[in-house]
């Protein structure tokens, strides 16, 4: 019997590469949204109240900072208004607009909060992705390297 090589080519490869650019393309993706979102942050110049249970006189950049001046945001409005919130306080109270534009605050660090949770989600996917074509490419490698194929030998005429 001889032996013959017999070389395939396998889709795996470009599909596992096309995985990993989209990978990268997600990874950063996600880390322009989070130094976007922590920029603008910054610029709004918003320092965390010193009475907050963390981060305490610290700029607002990142989501614990924002989700931390939200909840004393909401500590402050609810002393304004004698635990009150916005939809129990009558429409002439003089306090409504005080809670009111408390409510708007938070909602705001909120939305930045949301907006750092969906980047570094952005991120991970992108790493995952990174990781699966890396896979999958590894697959391809295997698939397409060389094989021997066992053929028997055909008698000379």
């Amino acid at each position: 019997m001889s032996t013959s090589t017999v070389t395939t080519k396998s889709p795996a490869r470009l599909i596992g590469l096309i995985v990993m650019i989209l990978g990268g393309i997600f990874l950063v993706s996600g880390a322009v949204t989070w130094g976007a979102v922590s920029s603008n942050l910054r610029a709004e110049n918003i320092t965390v109240s010193e009475d907050a249970d963390m981060f305490a006189n610290q700029i607002v950049d990142t989501p614990w900072e924002a989700y931390s001046q939200a909840a004393i945001i909401n500590h402050h409005a609810l002393e304004a208004s004698g635990g009150k919130t916005y939809a129990e306080l009558d429409r002439e109270d003089p306090v409504r607009a005080t809670v009111m534009n408390g409510s708007f605050l938070r909602a705001s660090l909120f939305t930045s909060v949301v907006a750092f949770g969906v980047a570094l989600l952005v991120m991970g996917v992108g790493v995952t992705f990174g990781l699966v074509g890396w896979a999958i490419r590894s697959l391809g490698t295997v698939v397409a390297g060389t094989s021997t194929v066992e053929r028997p030998a055909v008698a000379a005429v």
